[in-house]
């Protein structure tokens, strides 16, 4: 365990990361449903975000705004997204654990 909480920043940096991630898809809900004109976030910069380390906010801005849940590409990358962000951190936590 003590390991494991020697990565505080790599938690706290994932933790700030899926905060904006998720504040850019609520923003770009709100942007979407004003049709003032305003520039919108470009759905790459969207889709970096989620595989950039905000995929759970990019997963959460998906469902709690209902933002890009039309988009085909949306609804394979970033569950796509979250899945290696699984599979790479628990490779990292199993060979810091010593599992293998």
């Amino acid at each position: 365990m003590e390991t494991i909480a020697k990565l505080w920043p790599l938690w706290a940096a994932l933790g700030v990361m899926n905060l904006v991630t998720f504040l850019v898809y609520a923003y770009d809900k709100h942007i979407a449903r004003q049709k003032k004109g305003k520039r919108r976030v470009p759905e790459r910069t969207l889709l970096l975000l989620s595989f950039l380390g905000g995929c759970v906010g990019a997963l959460c801005g998906m469902v709690f705004c209902r933002h890009k849940t039309k988009h085909a590409k949306f609804l394979v990358l970033v569950p796509l997204s979250v899945l290696l962000w699984a599979l790479g951190l628990g490779a990292l936590l199993g060979h810091l654990l010593g599992w293998f």
